[in-house]
């Protein structure tokens, strides 16, 4: 099994954004969105807390260690796409049933303002959010309502009902909230929020019923909940751990991406022309990918494809590469290795750019089987292979070569199309004509 876990290209963007956002500066539209929820929780979490009931006082003491207990475990983050998993859970659903349930809101947010304070202390948060973290405590009120709702404020057995209620209601309001930050602030699609936080609605999940059962364990010795903490103690290391190896990941990540723009220098240090047409496939050929709506997988293949797509040609002789004519039938064998050479040089680089080297061998394959080197035809050809195999024919034609002049956009476009179905596949075709046209 790999050191590092696996990460999508999607989940990678999340990941790289999320980051980003929590130390840089709020956006407007989250100020404006987040500080409504603030404005909102703090005038519904008092009122709540005052429908706590006559007979069941606050306990300081237990609040107090409930408090930093839910700060330690709120810290304790495992990262998941667009946000992080916290194993709060188990130190919530506690709290809920050993305390004043409609009083626990108000302690919820004011645990994750000292968890909020530690991280910017820390450098790992904006200061700016400190204040904004309260409205991370809006999830709180959904279950507590049910609860207070449902008369199962005390832990009964007989009211696993509105326990299950109270935890659906949970998910339900939390999810809400995400569409609407990431969604309506953020621009992510829901599909992409819905996908990426499935780990933390399942870690939610897991743990409610270990929260359960330590709040029944604990309802005549209410201090013993506190024999909990060193769970927390663990997540901490565990989150940890898990938070080194997606960063090694997305070091790596970031070290073959950096090694690609190498290899891309060094294709244009060989080849003057070729490093700026490669430049013009890259572009052409993130547009079309993202005109026909791939996903974020076959989209960084076909970026790093169109980067290295002509690698291979660093082992072809100059005499052949910058001929002033056409080459001769010898000269176009030895021309046709550069697919197979480019896909060696990047196994022998290995992981993300050993898989880009499958798009880099299929480049110059045609959609009739008619191509090179292996003579794939139709969807049997990646389709980022596909992607930057009409980019390049159009950068190819629109640009001047040592043998003829560029042709117009018009000629070109003509071309593609007299050639959809043969050479390239209709479907990019129409796509790449809808990029160059915009």
């Amino acid at each position: 099994m790999s050191a590092y876990p696996e990460i999508t290209a999607g989940a990678e963007r999340l990941l790289e954004g999320a980051r980003a956002r929590r130390v840089g500066r709020l956006l407007a539209r989250e100020q404006v969105a987040d500080g409504a929820l603030v404005a909102f929780f703090m005038v519904a979490a008092p009122l709540f807390a005052l429908l706590a009931p006559a007979d069941r006082l606050l306990e300081p003491g237990l609040a107090l260690a409930l408090v930093l207990a839910y700060a330690l475990v709120a810290d304790s983050e495992f990262p998941s796409g667009a946000g992080f998993a916290v194993p709060t859970q188990v130190i919530f659903v506690p709290m809920l049933l050993l305390l004043p349930t409609p009083t626990v809101p108000l302690l919820v947010a004011l645990a994750l303002l000292i968890t909020s304070a530690v991280k910017a202390h820390q450098g790992r948060l904006d200061r700016e959010r400190i204040l904004l973290s309260v409205s991370d405590a809006a999830y709180s009120l959904a279950p507590a309502l049910i609860l207070v709702l449902g008369d199962a404020q005390t832990p009964d057995w007989g009211d696993w009902p509105v326990y299950v209620a109270a935890m659906a209601a949970m998910l339900i309001f939390d999810c809400a909230l995400s569409m609407i930050r990431g969604w309506g602030c953020l621009g992510i699609p829901p599909r992409e929020i819905l996908a990426e936080v499935r780990m933390v609605y399942r870690v939610d999940f897991l743990l409610s019923p270990v929260g359960l059962l330590a709040a029944f364990a604990a309802v005549d010795q209410p201090y013993a909940v506190l024999l909990i903490i060193p769970l927390a103690g663990l997540f901490r290391i565990f989150a940890g751990e898990r938070a080194a190896r997606v960063e090694q990941t997305l070091e790596l990540s970031g070290a073959y991406r950096g090694t690609a723009l190498l290899l891309g220098d060094v294709i244009e240090a060989d080849d003057e022309y070729t490093g700026q047409h490669t430049q013009d496939v890259v572009e052409l050929t993130v547009a079309v990918a993202d005109r026909l709506g791939v996903d974020d997988e076959t989209r960084r293949a076909a970026e790093f494809g169109a980067l290295l797509h002509d690698v291979g040609k660093v082992a072809i002789p100059n005499e052949i590469i910058n001929k002033p004519g056409p080459l001769d039938d010898e000269e176009w064998v030895i021309m046709k290795t550069h697919t197979v050479e480019g896909q060696r040089m990047l196994e022998r680089v290995g992981g993300l750019l050993a898989r880009v080297g499958v798009v880099v061998r299929a480049s110059h394959e045609r959609y009739d089987g008619a191509g090179y080197p292996d003579g794939l035809a139709g969807e049997a050809i990646p389709i980022a292979s596909r992607i930057v195999s009409a980019c390049d024919a159009y950068s190819a034609m629109t640009t001047d070569r040592s043998y003829r002049k560029a042709l117009s956009v018009e000629v070109a476009v003509a071309e593609l199309r007299n050639n959809s179905g043969t050479q390239f596949d209709p479907d990019v075709v129409e796509a790449l004509v809808a990029v160059v046209a915009a």
